[in-house]
């Protein structure tokens, strides 16, 4: 597994590599008078990648927080019936131990 890890891993650097060395040309960002920036186009892509790999990684933060709190709830409430059905189990053998004894 830790092999095709490599492997994987390596194809990626490579890809990386390959099409930042195809994409050199330069972009220019500009909004209004405010700023202009001239960046190459590679870079550009690589950037908002980024954010949105960080954007979809703080969503699955908050995914994870809300199904744990969820999972504690069920937990919760199945304890409580498994307590409830040990009360009906406890009384429903008081009730057969009190048939047979008649």
């Amino acid at each position: 597994m830790k092999l095709i890890y490599t492997i994987v891993g390596t194809l990626i650097v490579l890809f990386i590599i390959t099409f930042s060395l195809q994409n050199t040309s330069s972009v220019v960002l500009s909004y209004y008078d405010f700023f202009e920036w001239t960046i190459p186009s590679y870079l550009l892509i690589f950037i908002f990648f980024g954010i949105g790999v960080v954007f979809a990684g703080l969503f699955g933060i908050v995914e994870r927080f809300r199904l744990i709190g969820r999972n504690r709830r069920l937990s919760k409430k199945v304890r409580e019936l498994e307590k409830n059905q040990a009360v009906i189990d406890v009384r429903a053998n008081e009730e057969t131990d009190t048939i047979i004894n008649q």
